[in-house]
C-alpha cells in the first residue's frame, strides 16, 4: 500500500472510531431511555429476589425508567447469570451476581456457560450475610470447643448440613474442618428448608446459615449458636463469640451478592447504575431491611466489588481444589 493510501486508511479508521466513541457517549448520556431488566438467577421469594425487587423500585425512581425483575433459576445460579453475561452490553439488562456463580462454580464445574471474569462487569456489592454456626438446642454440644473436642474424639461422627454442594454453607463447613483438623462429613440438601428441618430433628450435628435464617429459631430455643464467622460479634448475637476469638484465623465467611452487567457495558452506564444502587442502599428502609436481621450493608465502587470478587474466587477456588469438590 502506498504511503498516501495508508495515511488515508488510518485517517478513515480514526474517524470511524471517533464516531463510534461519540455515539457511545451520546447513548450513555441518554441512558436509560427505555425499560430495563434486572435478572435474578434464583427462584422468587429468596433473599436475592427480595432484595432485587426492593432495589429495582428504588433505582427506577432515581433513573426515571421501569426496572422489571426477571427470575431465571437453575443450575446453581448459572442459568440466570449466563443470561446476564450474554445480554447486549448496553445497560438495559443487568442482574444479581451471587457468591457461587461468581466465585465458586468455575472451579467446581468443568463446563460453564460463561466465564465470570471475561463475561461480566461488576457494578456494586449489595450486602454480605455473615454465617452463624448452629446446633439443635437439644444437642449436648454447648460450646464450639465442645464440638471440636467431640469431633477429635469421634472421627467422622461429626456431620454438617448445607443447602447444596458448592454453596457458602457447604464451603464454610469444609474450611472449618480444614482449619480445626476435625474430620467432618458433608450432608447436602436440596435447599435450606430441608437442611434446617433435619438439623432441628437432630439428624445432623451442625450447620452454617445466615443470621436472618437462624435468629428466629434461636429466639424460640430451637437452635443454639456456637460461633459467628465474622470479623466481629453480631449485634443480634452479642454473647456468641467469633471464630477468630476462638482461635481460628481467617474464618470470616459470608454469603453475598451484588449487581453485575455484561462485559463491555460502557463505563459511563456502569457508573449511572452504580450511583443509583448506592443511593438505594442509603435509603433508611433498605438499610434497615439489610442490617436489621444481621446482614452487612455494602455499597461502594465497581472496582471495590471486583477486588472483593477476585479475593473470594482465589480463596474458595483453593478450598474446592484442596477438597476435590465437584458438582453433583
Amino acid at each position: 500500500m502506498k504511503p498516501s493510501l495508508a495515511r488515508n486508511a488510518l485517517a478513515a479508521a480514526a474517524l470511524v472510531l471517533a464516531g463510534l466513541a461519540a455515539h457511545a457517549a451520546e447513548d450513555a448520556a441518554r441512558f436509560p431511555s427505555k425499560v430495563m431488566t434486572l435478572v435474578v438467577p434464583y427462584a422468587p421469594g429468596g433473599s436475592s429476589d427480595v432484595r432485587a425487587r426492593m432495589l429495582a423500585a428504588k433505582m427506577s425512581a432515581t433513573l426515571g425508567q421501569t426496572i422489571i425483575v426477571d427470575n431465571k433459576a437453575g443450575a446453581g445460579g448459572n442459568i440466570g447469570t449466563a443470561a446476564i453475561a450474554k445480554a447486549a452490553p448496553d445497560g438495559y439488562t443487568f442482574g444479581i451476581g451471587n457468591f457461587a456463580p461468581l466465585s465458586v462454580n468455575k472451579a467446581m464445574m468443568p463446563r460453564m456457560p460463561f466465564d465470570p471474569e471475561k463475561d461480566l462487569a461488576p457494578i456494586i456489592l449489595i450486602e454480605r450475610g455473615p454465617l452463624v454456626l448452629v446446633v439443635p438446642e437439644k444437642s449436648p454440644l454447648k460450646t464450639f470447643n465442645d464440638l471440636v473436642a467431640f469431633g477429635k474424639a469421634n472421627p467422622d461422627k461429626v456431620n454438617f448440613a448445607s443447602a447444596g454442594t458448592g454453596g457458602a454453607y457447604h464451603l464454610a463447613g469444609e474450611l472449618l474442618a480444614q482449619s480445626t483438623g476435625v474430620p467432618m462429613v458433608h450432608v447436602p440438601y436440596k435447599g435450606g428448608g430441608p437442611a434446617t428441618t433435619d438439623l432441628l430433628a437432630g439428624q445432623v450435628t451442625f450447620m452454617f446459615d445466615m443470621a436472618p435464617a437462624v435468629l428466629p429459631h434461636i429466639k424460640e430455643h430451637k437452635m443454639r449458636a456456637l460461633a459467628v464467622a465474622h470479623e466481629k460479634r453480631l449485634a443480634q448475637l452479642p454473647d456468641v463469640p467469633t471464630l477468630g476469638e476462638l482461635g481460628l484465623k481467617d474464618m470470616a465467611m459470608s454469603n453475598w451478592f451484588g449487581l453485575v452487567a455484561p462485559k463491555g457495558t460502557p463505563p459511563a452506564i456502569i457508573a449511572k447504575l452504580n450511583d443509583a444502587a448506592n443511593k438505594a442502599l442509603r435509603e433508611p428502609d433498605v438499610a434497615q431491611a439489610i442490617t436489621g436481621p444481621g446482614n452487612i450493608l455494602a455499597g461502594g465502587t465497581p472496582e471495590q466489588f471486583q477486588v472483593f470478587v477476585n479475593a473470594e474466587t482465589t480463596r474458595w477456588g483453593k478450598v474446592v481444589r484442596d477438597k476435590h469438590i465437584t458438582a453433583e
